[in-house]
């Protein structure tokens, strides 16, 4: 069979970076989203609620692929909740594509909260050492990952495709209205910065601040999902996936006050909440837009800074183990300054931020 991608949640920011480098070499590629607006150049939308069984059949009933990839989650009220309706994601698609033997391999992304835990129960799940390996053992907390996970094995089973998990840290890259970006958040709480003066203080934890962590460029990210899919060391694997590289906060926050003209602020040693302090600038965010005559992309769909509060607000450090994919041949680099410059560059260019 050619070479046919089903990718789920492509109009994400894991879901569109895939889709790009999916097309760029070469593969026919199905977008599933349930609105696939802004949709990467050469791939073909498919509209449909996963959590809709029926309306979902219809739309893949002339869908045969080659590769499935989870880019998607869903986030319910509560952590049982999210067990529930991501694990059953899983099983909807495989269930509703008319020829699910003949897949070759499917993959997930997941992330951090392997390690760390759910929202619900984030970093109490006893002691946590770094650096995050793969063969750390499960929390015994509920985690929807790990419902995803267990669904994936078992569709592998029934159909006989090989899988492989891939556990990003905090992603940044380019999507709109994604309700996990940090990148986005920062660059407009940067702007806001800029125009007003108000002090670009780092928003987390002292721990944060002070000690190591790394990050993943989504353009990476979809080299290795690339990769794991379709090599044979790949096959039936779970790999972190970050840059490669090291840094402190307290290092790199002035290098992006700097990119936007502006000075970091001194550090107050404490957590600031960042959804607090950008919580009643929606109206000065249109003031932006009219001024510099920006896209009007809303101020919601650009900030998340409540999910950009949960990676910062860490109480240790965070560090990733990339030894499984350098031995088994990857060795895709991307230096984290870099990921927010250009991310920066790609949403001044396209009118995004002044």
């Amino acid at each position: 069979m050619a070479l046919k991608a089903l990718v789920v949640g492509s109009t994400g920011i894991v879901g569109q970076n895939l889709s790009n480098r999916l097309v760029a070499e070469g593969w026919t590629v199905y977008g599933l989203a349930r609105h696939p607006f802004d949709i990467v150049s050469g791939v073909l939308p498919v509209a449909a609620d996963i959590f809709d069984r029926e309306a979902l059949q219809q739309a893949l009933a002339d869908i045969s692929v080659s590769h499935v990839f989870f880019c998607a989650w869903s986030r319910r009220p509560t952590e049982k909740e999210n067990c529930i309706v991501n694990s059953e994601m899983i099983t909807h698609i495989f269930q509703a594509l008319p020829h699910p033997e003949k897949i070759k391999h499917s993959a997930l992304i997941t992330g951090m909260k392997h390690y760390l835990g759910s929202f619900e129960n984030y970093a109490k799940g006893g002691a946590i050492e770094t650096p995050f390996r793969e063969s750390m053992p499960r929390l015994d907390l509920e985690n929807f990952y790990y419902n995803q996970e267990d669904a994936l094995f078992k569709a592998s089973k029934q159909y006989g495709f090989s899988w492989s998990v891939h556990r990003p840290h905090s992603i940044i890259g380019y999507a709109l209205g994604n309700v996990m970006n940090m990148g986005t958040t920062l660059a407009v709480y940067a702007t806001i910065c800029c125009e007003t003066g108000r002090p670009f203080i780092f928003p987390g934890s002292p721990e944060q601040w002070h000690a190591l962590s790394d990050l993943t460029d989504a353009r990476l990210l979809a080299d290795h999902v690339l990769w794991a899919s379709t090599r044979a060391e790949g096959q039936n694997e779970a790999f972190n996936v970050v840059n490669g590289d090291i840094f402190r906060w307290k290092w790199l926050w002035p290098k992006l006050a700097e990119w936007f003209g502006i000075e970091a602020a001194p550090y107050p040693e404490k957590i600031t909440s960042l959804a607090d302090t950008l919580s009643g600038d929606a109206d000065l965010w249109q003031d932006i837009v009219k001024r510099y005559q920006l896209k009007n992309i809303g101020f919601e769909k650009l900030n998340s800074a409540w999910h950009t509060d949960a990676d910062l607000d860490r109480p240790l450090e965070t560090v990733t183990d990339m030894s499984k994919s350098r031995l088994g041949g990857f060795t895709g680099y991307q230096y984290t300054p870099h990921s927010f410059f250009d991310l920066f560059e790609r949403l001044r260019a396209e009118h995004i931020i002044p």
